[in-house]
């Protein structure tokens, strides 16, 4: 159990990683008026987007394999629904990043620097509570 929560937390902040530095990017890709520094800014998180992707799916199947290994404590937690919620959430926050890079490499990009700049912070306070729910098990 103690490899599935190692595996489980390595591919998570993996993907956290690229939950960070992928909108940041955007924040750039956003300030730049050169078109060269737009282009190869795009090129930038496209990339990074399909290298994060597959952390995501893993640290779900790892988290998965983790609530497998004692379903009758972990589906009975309040602690962890409000962990899972935080987790869809997050699926849907790089579901989002995804269409925004997308914009960016077709040069349909209608936010600003200020719009990505806020909209980079909302992983980081998922973060703490997902890590203080998992650790402090509060509820």
């Amino acid at each position: 159990m103690l490899w599935l929560k190692a595996f489980h937390l390595i591919f998570m902040v993996c993907w956290f990683a690229g939950l960070f530095y992928l909108p940041r990017i955007l924040v750039y890709f956003a300030a730049s008026e050169d078109p060269a520094t737009r282009a190869q800014l795009a090129i930038m998180a496209r990339k990074l987007y399909r290298f994060v992707t597959p952390f995501m799916f893993l640290t779900i199947a790892f988290g998965s394999t983790l609530i497998a290994t004692n379903p009758g404590y972990y589906l009975t937690a309040k602690w962890l629904w409000i962990k899972l919620a935080g987790v869809v959430f997050l699926v849907d926050y790089h579901i989002r990043c995804g269409r925004y890079v997308r914009e960016a490499n077709t040069d349909t990009n209608r936010h600003s620097h200020v719009f990505y700049r806020f909209f980079n912070e909302i992983p980081v306070l998922f973060l703490f509570a997902i890590v203080i729910l998992a650790v402090v098990r509060p509820l």
